[in-house]
């Protein structure tokens, strides 16, 4: 069933765009309780902008657990223009599990009126179901929760445009799947070199290799944050 304001995308998945801020040595955070600030104030203005022109956002289980982010459109502005456009103010919020253990109260949940959807096995879908009754819709994918069977869905959805924020096992499953059209990463001008902190991606095999480099398409200073933009591939972000 397509979401409320969106019709069912024609292409077999949506335009996924990957975003992220990382330090010069590639971290995503420290290793402490505390979410580390790895942005400021100009980028995070950049990211709510690039959110307000997507369909949807999806965060791992291990995000919400860890940073609770309510993954909202900040800018009154911003949730103005995208409802004179006949688009939900925020966006439909998509995670994805293999364990459960996600708590009803947590912002992803709690904030915002568009949809919630989570992806999971079908073996932890019924335990799923039954701790975010009310709150989530369950999507079960098979044996194992597949991206390819999840981007399908959400296109079946209306999801056209799909912003991917972490952390480093899902940027590190979408990458290896070759199911990434965009990359945005914010550069924070520090090292960190914890080995115990979570980093950009995990070693896989990833098609974005030497012989098939990225195109940098974009360059930007905000303050002391380096912003690239990266394309992959032929696609096109829909119009």
């Amino acid at each position: 069933m397509a979401v409320p304001g969106y019709v069912a995308c024609m292409n077999d998945r949506p335009y996924v765009l990957l975003s992220c801020a990382a330090s010069v040595d590639g971290y995503i955070d420290d290793a402490s309780p505390e979410r580390l600030r790895l942005s400021n104030e100009a980028d995070f203005d950049r990211v709510d902008a690039a959110r307000a022109e997507v369909d949807a956002i999806l965060v791992g289980a291990t995000t919400i657990r860890r940073d609770d982010p309510s993954l909202l459109v900040r800018s009154p502005e911003r949730r103005a223009a995208r409802a004179a456009r006949g688009l939900p103010e925020n966006l439909v919020k998509v995670t994805l599990t293999a364990s459960g253990g996600l708590d009803p109260q947590a912002r992803f949940f709690t904030t915002g009126a568009e949809p919630k959807l989570v992806y999971t096995t079908d073996q932890a879908a019924k335990e799923l179901r039954a701790e975010l009754d009310g709150v989530a819709e369950v999507v079960a994918l098979g044996e194992k929760a597949d991206l390819a069977a999840l981007l399908a869905d959400l296109a079946a959805r209306g999801v056209r445009r799909l912003m991917v924020e972490g952390g480093g096992g899902v940027h590190t499953g979408f990458l290896t799947a070759d199911l990434v059209d965009e990359i945005h990463l914010a550069i924070a001008p520090f090292f960190l070199g914890d080995p115990d902190a979570p980093r950009f991606t995990h070693p896989g095999l990833f098609p974005q290799s030497p012989s098939r480099p990225m195109r940098l398409a974009e360059t930007s200073a905000l303050g002391d944050v380096a912003f690239l933009r990266y394309l992959i591939g032929d696609a096109s972000p829909p119009v």
